[in-house]
């Protein structure tokens, strides 16, 4: 096939174009004087043509301009009009499409890439996964400015293959300069980091937190052609928090362009002079809450034994003050109530810190609130803080109270103060609430007093993102405990412009901007029917081992459905409704000399075989499932509710009916 002259320049020009932004003649040349050290320097031969093809192709260098070449007929083919011949086999040539983003041309962007991972050492032995092989998987999750990012999972390895690129919008805090563009003064001014939360998901789905990093991407301000490379070293979390984890080559680059790049020196500069202000208003604090401490042991000497909680160390064992965990959060559409958002926290896992050793010690680890939703688990201080976080946003007064449970086990709650004086206690990790009634010692004995509902049995302390307020009630026990707050010879107050000063968003580096919430990407619809189809074949496998038939009553498994929506609204609003109407229809459904019964369970994963194995630990449902007798009916029923950040509430329900021959 012959082409017109100006046809093959045309062609000449773009070969020679790709091959250039390739950089193809840099390799070659890599390649050609690392053959002629490598191969040829004994003998001082002759390096032939075929040679430098066989290094060329021995190093991939062929096959990266191959892919490239191929990408173009594919788009070739795809523009012809004729129908190709029918393949006998499915081959998938097509690249996946990039979605293309909306690009503000008035607004400045940081372009952060992730290249890849190396001395992960913890996974050196891990074998290649097979295709289609279900594996443990790595995953990035990004916060930068109120714009959150998640990497797509890569199998987890040595060398991770991660190559992901986020286009993060760098925009001005005020609001009448948001159109004009930020120049590289003004983005030296942006303190705030880029926080990277790694996250590993095991086979079975569970998530472990391997690192959190604070990535400062002020360096590529001062880059040449604003482009720089980093190769972050990730560091464990908690015991391991001085322990390497592996590294990430990240590189990041300004789109568009900056016109004037700052020198070295300036941005240098400017990181000592932010390091050395946080410093100072750290050491400052310090220096207050020590003098603090001394006054309040100076009350009464037993204080020294209360849940005093001032600092508290976050995932990277950063002593932090505890204010500094708590900020007013707004849900946006994702949550409507204060009650919702207790019961979204609510179904967040919970689990404790990991402790290495024995001797039953609680090992401390309070998260920052971007590791805590990526994970989608914490420890009871995580899902307190978050809860007071969303209460505030709701405009309700709450405080995060530190003290004990029953025999003297430590723990966390929430507290809102009501216009009225009525002081309500939630549980984070329940959502249950309860009214505090104090009891008052001096009472006579013949006078009745209320009797508490509430786990709790003293209290230490209570703070927010404004006030740290210490107990200092001659007894710490919550039941005869008074909130009066503002009077100080029972509250000791902490200093509300120390706390600002080292807890209020932009003071220091050292607090990490809160991140928005993200809706769920789970489809309720779609995860309450596969993990129902799950569950009656693991049901009727059981029911085979045992010898028994399996015959479903698709009718009764759908009449169960009000019930478990009514079972969630009574969690959600502490209020109980439809439940005449689910009785009228299970009678209904039920002939005279049937038996029904039900069995509903909650849970906050959707893994069905764990679900299934939990159900068989109950008695009752046990009974249900291994049901004998004449014309028995099974029915279960599935029905997922879905949370922000893909936290889920699971309510499985079984049920039977057989005919009685008592």
């Amino acid at each position: 096939m012959s082409l017109p002259p100006e046809k093959a320049s045309e062609l000449k020009q773009i070969i020679h174009q790709q091959l250039v932004k390739m950089d193809v003649h840099g390799r070659i040349r890599e390649v050609l004087a690392e053959t002629i050290r490598e191969e040829l320097a004994p003998e001082h031969q002759q390096l032939s043509t075929e040679d430098l093809i066989k290094a060329l192709r021995q190093r991939g260098i062929i096959d990266d301009v191959m892919k490239e070449l191929k990408f173009v007929t594919d788009v070739n083919e795809k523009e012809r009009t004729s129908a190709p011949k029918p393949s006998t086999h499915f081959v998938d040539r097509e690249r996946p499409v990039l979605q293309k983003t909306n690009i503000d041309p008035t607004r400045r962007y940081l372009y952060l890439q992730v290249l890849g991972g190396k001395a992960f050492l913890e996974h050196l032995q891990e074998p290649e996964p097979l295709p289609g092989q279900i594996c443990s998987t790595f995953t990035l999750c990004l916060h930068f400015r109120n714009q959150r990012f998640r990497s797509k999972p890569v199998p987890c390895a040595c060398e991770p293959d991660f190559h992901d690129g986020f286009l993060l919008e760098v925009h001005k805090d005020s609001l009448g300069d948001g159109s004009k563009m930020v120049d590289a003064t003004t983005m030296l001014s942006i303190c705030d980091p880029v926080h990277m939360v790694l996250i590993k998901t095991d086979t079975f789905g569970e998530t472990t937190l391997v690192a959190s990093y604070f990535l400062e991407w002020r360096s590529v301000l001062a880059a040449e052609n604003g482009i720089t490379n980093v190769a972050v070293e990730l560091l464990g979390v908690g015991t391991e928090s001085k322990v390497s984890v592996g590294i990430l080559n990240i590189r990041l680059e300004m789109y568009p362009q900056l016109n004037k790049t700052l020198s070295p020196e300036i941005t240098n500069t400017q990181f000592a002079l932010e390091r050395q202000k946080t410093a100072e208003k750290e050491r400052l604090f310090l220096v207050y809450a020590k003098q603090w401490w001394r006054e309040y042991l100076q009350i009464r000497p037993t204080h020294n034994v209360r849940l005093v909680k001032i600092f508290a160390q976050d995932e990277n064992g950063v002593n932090r003050p505890v204010c500094s965990y708590i900020r007013p959060l707004r849900a946006g559409r994702l949550l409507d109530t204060p009650r919702q958002a207790a019961r979204f926290v609510s179904v967040l896992g919970y689990e404790r810190a990991p402790v290495i050793g024995g001797g039953g010690g609680k090992q401390e680890q309070w998260c920052t609130l971007l590791a805590f939703l990526c994970r989608n688990k914490g420890d009871c201080e995580d899902h307190a803080n978050l809860l007071c976080s969303l209460l505030l946003g709701f405009g309700l007064e709450a405080f995060v109270c530190v003290g004990t449970k029953a025999k003297g086990v430590p723990h966390t709650w929430v507290m809102t103060c009501g216009t009225d004086g009525t002081i309500t206690f939630w549980e984070s990790l329940t959502g249950h609430r309860y009214i505090h009634r104090p009891i008052n010692p001096d009472d006579p004995p013949l006078v009745e007093q209320p009797k508490p509902l509430y786990p709790y049995r003293t209290i230490g302390c209570i703070f927010n993102h404004q006030k740290f307020l210490g107990n200092c009630q001659p007894s710490d026990a919550v039941e005869v405990c008074v909130f009066h707050l503002h009077d100080e010879s029972k509250w000791k107050p902490m200093s509300g412009e120390a706390i600002k000063s080292v807890c209020s968003p932009g003071t220091t580096s050292s607090v990490p901007p809160f991140p928005p919430l993200c809706a769920s990407t789970i489809d309720a619809a779609v995860t309450s029917n596969e993990l129902e189809l799950q569950l009656r074949i693991l049901v009727s496998e059981h029911r085979k081992d045992l010898g028994l038939s399996t015959v479903w009553d698709d009718h009764l498994s759908y009449l169960l459905s009000p019930a478990l929506a009514a079972y969630e609204l009574e969690r959600t609003t502490s209020i109980s409704a439809g439940n005449e109407e689910f009785q009228d229809a299970v009678r209904r459904a039920v002939p005279d000399g049937h038996t029904f019964k039900g069995f509903p369970i909650h849970f906050v994963y959707r893994n069905a075989r764990r679900a299934f194995a939990t159900c068989l630990r109950s008695p009752f449902c046990e009974e249900i499932i291994c049901c004998r007798g004449d014309q028995v009916r099974l029915a279960v029923r599935v029905r997922v509710f879905t949370y922000p950040e893909s936290a889920c509430a699971v309510w499985i329900m079984f049920a039977c009916k057989y005919r009685s021959v008592l």
